[in-house]
């Protein structure tokens, strides 16, 4: 058993980590801007300040930090209304992350794992070569990706100071609500990068139970089975924690209400 604490426990992703890790019999502790369902252990907090993180944090055997706001508002013309890089991105994704890592330093907390986007390899998702490797170069698709590139690049900083190990998984899309799962159903590419709930639960518990070399940095794809073009090389996921998805589009679609569309 591992003690864990989930960022962002109350999120699309979030909830199934935390319903995996609680169900694999880990400790499981959350935090979020609003209530976990079905996590007592948890606590409502934007992750702006590092008192409460550092409390939270002591005696956890590892940290995955989800929490973040998810998308660019506008993409791709950034002369449009609705710009939330400085509003958002910036204190939830880039403040509450160097919140995060801090407090993992300050706790000597072994293991982090960053939620980093498959967003950070935008043109290769659609043009390849297939599959991507986990050293192409990046081709952010905007903002919000260009923020998760930084995460993943502070992250290999913390390890090469030899504060912790971190995995910075580069995820699939995990659909958030009806508008999401229609986009899917589609869009062929967005099939072949879908990541079921089941498969997220999936590849976390993996990264929790999985032994790293001490300060090692990793970068991972996480997805669910491609159906039409394996787009992510998740054959490093499988290696190092011992992934390997089990479902494949639309299987594991939890949105409610949604009759999707008959191939």
């Amino acid at each position: 058993m591992q003690t864990v604490l989930v960022t962002g426990s109350a999120g699309r992703l979030g909830q199934a980590a935390v319903s995996a890790l609680v169900r694999e019999g880990h400790q499981v502790i959350g935090i979020d801007s609003r209530p976990t369902p079905g996590l007592p252990a948890s606590i409502v907090d934007d992750l702006q300040q590092q008192t409460t993180l550092r409390a939270m944090m002591r005696g956890a055997n590892a940290v995955i930090h989800l929490a973040a706001t998810p998308d660019d508002s506008v993409w791709p013309l950034p002369a449009q209304a609705g710009d939330n890089f400085l509003t958002h991105l910036v204190p939830n994704n880039l403040i509450s992350s160097y919140n995060v890592l801090e407090a993992a330093r300050h706790n000597k907390v072994p293991k982090v794992i960053l939620a980093s986007t498959g967003q950070v390899v935008w043109d290769q998702s659609y043009h390849g070569p297939f599959p991507i490797t986990v050293d192409a170069k990046p081709t952010p698709r905007w903002w919000y990706a260009s923020t998760k590139l930084m995460l993943e690049a502070i992250g290999e900083a913390y390890t090469k100071q030899g504060f912790f190990s971190v995995i910075a998984v580069r995820l699939g899309f995990c659909p958030r609500d009806s508008h999401q799962v229609l986009q899917i159903a589609g869009d062929p590419r967005d099939q072949d990068v879908y990541l079921s709930p089941g498969d997220a639960g999936l590849f976390f518990d993996c990264c929790v139970k999985a032994t790293l070399p001490a300060n090692s940095f990793h970068i991972l794809y996480a997805a669910s089975n491609a159906p039409h073009q394996v787009r992510f090389d998740l054959e490093p996921a499988k290696r190092l924690v011992g992934f390997q998805p089990r479902d494949t589009w639309p299987t594991g679609v939890t949105v409610p209400n949604i009759q999707l569309p008959q191939p």
